[in-house]
């Protein structure tokens, strides 16, 4: 490996990134925004918007460029840094995509075809763009880039990394070292929340549901709404050792907001009657979501400020992935000039 394309400020390089499909939840929040803000000092941080990964299914063009924009100014909102963490967006950076088609080129279809989220998104359709298939490629390239050492992703993402680990160690086998392979200890990820309608299933940008999941740029009564409609279960209070799984969703998402320990959060709850529960939820939902919400729309009203930090970051990281592109089209034998 060239000096070069390792870490210049001696931390070890981590990269990770949301898809702009759809505004992000609290889901998102909780179980990696806040994260990444309060890790990222310990590492050299690069954080994307994923756009090209959204188009693998329909999106109507203009909202998607509406989304792209939300979506990194809650990335912004939410801590991170940028004048110490690169935030871009996927599509500035051309290397993604002639990395993505590469790693196409030497990754078994056997592989891409035992991904389960392929198979969770295109179970439901007649047809599927080709990008459904082939994206975990594009996703390793992501990651492999910027010679990242970790990547701070939830558990629902670890077959992703595995396969990001596996394409780098078959890449490096065929032509030569050339890419970091990714550490499979992930950071500690934040909480896992679930569904409001549904406690059994996690937060999603993609349910259907009207009443699935509180978005972080909710209005309190909306929120208010949302988490009185909560599933519940059929005590009328809390009973802390044996509480359903819609009560222990709700408890969660106050202990992740409060950070309270469980000693605390069971001197408090236990035994409380399920209105003043959701009462108390919501409070503390609100009351957390609103500095964000408040520094979002700074951001949403100075679109050229926004922008300009997009644009920094991502010329601050284009010399990082023209070179590794460059090596690994020499290592392939691509014609590179």
């Amino acid at each position: 490996m060239t000096d070069s394309l390792l870490m210049s400020s001696g931390k070890p390089r981590i990269f990770s990134g949301m898809q702009p499909s759809g505004v992000l939840h609290i889901g998102n929040y909780l179980g990696a925004l806040r994260n990444w803000a309060k890790i990222q000092y310990d590492f050299e941080p690069i954080f994307c918007v994923v756009d090209q990964h959204a188009i693998t299914v329909y999106q109507d063009p203009k909202a998607l460029r509406e989304s792209i924009e939300q979506v990194a100014a809650l990335y912004l909102a939410a801590g991170i840094d940028p004048d110490h963490s690169a935030v871009f967006v996927q599509s500035q950076v051309p290397g993604h995509v002639e990395l993505g088609w590469i790693f196409t080129c030497v990754t078994p279809m056997g592989w891409l075809g035992r991904m389960t989220q392929f198979k969770a998104k295109s179970g439901n359709q007649e047809t599927v763009g080709t990008g459904l298939f082939c994206y975990p490629a594009l996703m390793a390239a992501d990651i492999l880039l910027y010679q990242a050492k970790i990547v701070p992703v939830g558990e629902d993402q670890a077959q992703h990394l595995e396969l990001t680990r596996n394409i780098a160690e078959r890449f490096n086998h065929l032509y030569g070292d050339t890419f970091v392979v990714p550490e499979t200890r992930l950071p500690a990820v934040g909480a896992r929340v679930m569904g409001l309608d549904d406690p059994t299933q996690k937060m999603s940008k993609s349910a259907e549901g009207a009443n699935h999941a509180i978005s972080m740029l909710e209005e309190p009564g909306r929120i208010k709404k949302l988490i009185g409609r909560a599933v519940t279960d059929s005590n009328p209070q809390v009973e802390w050792e044996t509480a359903g799984p819609g009560v222990r969703n709700l408890l969660g998402i106050f202990q992740a907001f409060s950070e309270q320990s469980n000693a605390e959060m069971r001197a408090e709850f236990d035994g409380m009657r399920y209105g003043d529960l959701k009462k108390r939820v919501t409070e503390m939902v609100v009351e957390s979501l609103s500095p964000i919400q408040a520094k979002y729309r700074e951001l949403m009203n100075n679109r050229d400020h926004l922008r300009h930090i997009l644009q920094r970051s991502a010329e601050r990281i284009t010399p990082i992935a023209e070179q590794t592109v460059q090596l690994a089209k020499e290592r392939t034998g691509l014609f590179s000039g």
